[in-house]
C-alpha cells in the first residue's frame, strides 16, 4: 500500500543517478526514536525523497509532538 502523501501519478527520478524512484519503507531517526515510513527511494543509490509538502506538514507535526514529550 502506497502512503497517501506519495503521488502515484508523478514519476520522480533520482537527482543523483537518474533512476526512477520507487515507494519503499525507510527508517527515520529523530530525538532518539526510530520510525519506519514509506517514502520514495532510489533503488540504485538509496537516495530518499522528502517533499517540501511532507517536511512542512506531517513530519513537522510529528517533530513537534516528539519535542513536547
Amino acid at each position: 500500500m502506497v502512503a497517501e502523501y506519495i503521488d502515484k501519478d508523478t514519476k520522480w527520478k533520482c537527482g543523483k543517478c537518474g533512476t526512477e524512484l520507487q515507494p519503499a519503507k525507510v527508517k527515520i531517526t529523530y530525538l532518539g526514536g526510530s520510525f519506519e515510513v514509506e517514502l520514495l527511494k532510489c533503488p540504485s543509490c538509496n537516495t530518499v525523497l522528502v517533499t517540501e509538502e511532507l517536511a512542512a506538514g506531517k513530519m513537522l507535526e510529528v517533530e513537534k509532538s516528539l519535542e513536547d514529550k
